[in-house]
């Protein structure tokens, strides 16, 4: 990928974050989610299509990658903080559905999300739980080292 490329995936993944946090705050369905970020300042410097896709996969498939999430996280998915879950929700569909993205893209964009979105000691939290969930999802990623 170019910078170019590069940024306007770390925007998109920006914008999926924010909607996703509004989806647990307002409870807005996933056109209303759309309508909404589609007319937002700098959704044109965002992939776009990233942006749409992920949105309607993630919310097509919450209580899934919630399951996912659960599975991999020390507590309830209800008690999470809405900004890690929305970031853990968008790192699992990444990991699971989106093997293009090698696994420690998906949890360094992760982390940075909760570096400039989430409570404090948050991204330590978010890359602990998708660290647990690559070296379950993504057993055979190249680059995951061998421990054995």
């Amino acid at each position: 990928m170019s910078r170019s490329d590069t940024n306007a995936r770390r925007r998109a993944r920006e914008l999926l974050v924010q909607a996703l946090y509004q989806r647990q705050l307002a409870g807005h369905d996933r056109a209303e989610l759309l309508r909404q970020f589609r007319t937002r300042p700098g959704y044109e410097r965002a992939d776009t299509g990233f942006f749409d896709e992920a949105l309607e996969a993630i919310v097509s498939q919450q209580e899934a990658l919630e399951a996912d999430v659960a599975a991999f996280a020390d507590r309830p998915v209800a008690q999470l903080d809405p900004v890690e879950r929305g970031i853990l929700l968008l790192g699992v569909y990444e990991l699971r559905h989106r093997p293009e993205i090698p696994f420690r893209v998906v949890i360094n964009e992760a982390v940075d999300l909760a570096k400039r979105f989430g409570a404090e000691e948050g991204h330590k939290f978010v890359n602990a739980v998708l660290d647990r969930a690559a070296a379950e999802l993504r057993p055979f990623d190249p680059g995951r080292r061998s421990d054995g």
